[in-house]
Formats: C-alpha cells, sequence, structure tokens
C-alpha cells in the first residue's frame, strides 16, 4: 500500500505513516518499499504476539478503570483507543479474566490518600477466579 492508502486508512496523516515506518525499520521489522506500489512486509515475515500474564491484564484493565474517572477528555479518548488494541491481542481466557474484572470494580474517590497498601494484585486476582481473600 502507498502511504496515502494507509494514511486514509488509518485516518491519519501521511507524515504519520513515514514516522511509523522509519520506527518500525529502525525496531528491526523488514518493510520493503516498491516504486509505485508503496510498502510490503517481507514475505514469511510474522510479528510475535503479545503475551500478558492474567494479573499483567488485570492492572492494565483497573489502570482503565482509574482513568476513565480522569475529567480530560482527550486523555480519556486515548487511553482508551489504547486500551482496546491492547484487549484485542489478549488471549481469550485472559481477556474474559480481564472483561469481568472490570464488570466487577468501581473506584471512589480515596479521601486517605496516605495510605498505602500491597494488596491489589491479590485482590484483583480473587475477583476473577471467585476466591475469598483475607486483607
Amino acid at each position: 500500500m502507498t502511504a496515502p492508502e494507509l494514511a486514509k486508512k488509518f485516518a491519519v496523516s501521511i507524515r504519520t505513516i513515514y514516522r511509523d515506518i522509519k520506527a518500525l525499520e529502525q525496531s528491526g521489522v523488514p518493510v520493503l518499499t516498491e516504486d509505485g506500489k508503496g510498502y510490503t512486509l517481507m514475505e514469511g515475515y510474522r510479528v510475535p504476539p503479545v503475551m500478558f500474564t492474567e494479573k499483567q491484564a488485570n492492572a492494565l484493565i483497573l489502570a482503565e478503570q482509574l482513568v476513565l474517572k480522569n475529567k480530560d477528555a482527550s486523555f480519556v479518548k486515548d487511553y482508551v483507543e489504547a486500551i482496546e488494541k491492547i484487549k484485542a491481542v489478549l488471549g481469550h481466557k485472559v481477556k474474559d479474566k480481564a472483561n469481568l474484572l472490570a464488570e466487577r470494580t468501581r473506584f471512589n474517590q480515596n479521601i486517605n490518600s496516605e495510605k498505602n497498601s500491597n494488596n491489589l494484585s491479590d485482590l484483583q486476582f480473587a475477583l476473577t477466579n471467585y476466591s475469598v481473600v483475607k486483607i
């Protein structure tokens, strides 16, 4: 695909496409250029899948809950778009548990911000695995 075609498809500027192509090349992705035809990936090249553990996925999902409380609409929009891309690459089991966690958690304003804990990861795991946890 040509840079203008890619820009139209992804609703970004042509300049962004050139910058992204350069970043891909610098990270080792074999991007080929054919005059008049545009860009392609080297035949047979595959991007390795991104793998998240259940705890990593849970952390991202809970961060989404916190971000959604933010009053800056542009920040929220950008984060939601990014998290949707991350959710798209999660395995079915991890994605299902992450969605369950999102449905089962709500955050209220922390009125005592001086308190620190080390329990959130255990609570996340307990919520998605129907476990009881003692704190």
